[in-house]
């Protein structure tokens, strides 16, 4: 079975009974598409950032258990459960901070226990039905987050939420592009995203391929454009959003926050509802996954910085949820979120 949907590429795809992934890691030099039948492959993609972005790596991982339920079988057709748990974990230790790749897993595991005969049918539909489901509410979301965009908007973004990092059409970007295709946005800017670049090489690859004109900045150059040229809205994704509406993102979101509280700036965060940890009360308890080194003291396989000097890298911050306007979900809006915001439209 193969999902199919109007964008031009797929992130993330099942066809001929594998998992397929455009590596991310390639683009925008070139497209290349890498198949998966290994469950434990999909954990070393993963954790690689062949495939990346909160929802896209939740899918993934939808598929990688499918791919585990296919060993298990082959292994132990009558026991298979028994054979199933040790690539579950590995899949699940694969990127601590994104809650959709926990929260997958766990609705696989539902799925699971009520299978009886033969699962990988079932655990396959189910993986087919967290895809589709994501994609529909990416569209849901866009057009609740665009309805917010005045006409003539500048709208700055963070990393890449777009299609690349979800099931189909995005969660910033979706909201991007249905305000686009109203006619109420007047510019969209993209920060650079260091270390990996994910604004310069994959939003602005994304945007461009919509014909949705961008322009690149440094990071480290949003309060100047806010207080220079203005921006109307930052509009970023959500790795984990906590019971309180506080946020994990993509390094460099909390900062730009800040800036925004500071110029008047609007602030939206786009997310699923499989996104948001009731089981996390606020932000700082979120897991913060850092990576390695090298990432910061190397590009390209060359040597930045000096020998013997050693780096911090933090792949994401916690925004306050005091410095967001707006979060928005499939399920609705949550204006200045709290506790009962949080819960009046997503539920205890």
């Amino acid at each position: 079975m193969t999902i199919h949907r109007p964008e031009s590429f797929r992130a993330v795809d099942w066809k001929d009974d594998a998992l397929v992934l455009l590596d991310q890691r390639e683009l925008p030099r070139q497209e290349i598409y890498r198949s998966y039948t290994d469950a434990g492959e999909v954990a070393a993609a993963i954790r690689c950032m062949v495939v990346r972005g909160a929802p896209a790596i939740g899918i993934a991982a939808a598929y990688g258990y499918v791919l585990a339920v296919r060993a298990a079988c082959a292994a132990a057709p009558t026991h298979w459960r028994s054979h199933l748990r040790p690539q579950i974990e590995r899949l699940a230790a694969s990127r601590p901070t994104a809650v959709n790749l926990a929260w997958a897993l766990a609705r696989m595991d539902r799925a699971a226990e009520r299978v009886d005969g033969p699962p990988a049918a079932a655990l396959l539909a189910e993986a087919i039905a967290i895809h589709e489901e994501d994609v529909a509410a990416n569209r849901r979301m866009g057009e609740i987050g665009a309805a917010y965009i005045g006409s003539g908007a500048v709208v700055l973004t963070h990393c890449n939420a777009g299609a690349l990092a979800t099931g189909g059409y995005g969660t910033a970007l979706g909201v991007v592009r249905a305000a686009s295709a109203r006619g109420s946005i007047a510019a969209v800017y993209a920060d650079e995203t260091r270390p990996w670049l994910q604004g310069a090489r994959l939003t602005a690859w994304e945007l461009a391929r919509d014909g949705i004109p961008v322009t690149l900045i440094a990071d480290a150059a949003a309060a100047h454009l806010m207080r220079t040229r203005g921006v109307d809205w930052v509009i970023v994704g959500a790795d984990r959003i906590a019971a309180n509406g506080d946020v994990a993102n993509k390094i460099g979101t909390y900062q730009l926050a800040l800036a925004a509280r500071a110029h008047g700036t609007r602030f939206m965060v786009v997310a699923p509802s499989s996104t948001f940890d009731a089981g996390i009360a606020e932000g700082p308890s979120i897991p913060i996954e850092l990576r390695g080194e090298e990432e910061l003291l190397d590009a390209g396989g060359r040597r930045l910085a000096p020998a013997g000097v050693s780096a911090w890298n933090p792949v994401f911050d916690v925004t306050p949820a005091g410095l967001i306007d707006v979060i928005v979900t499939e399920r609705g809006a949550i204006e200045r979120p709290d506790v009962a915001g949080m819960r009046r439209v997503l539920g205890a």
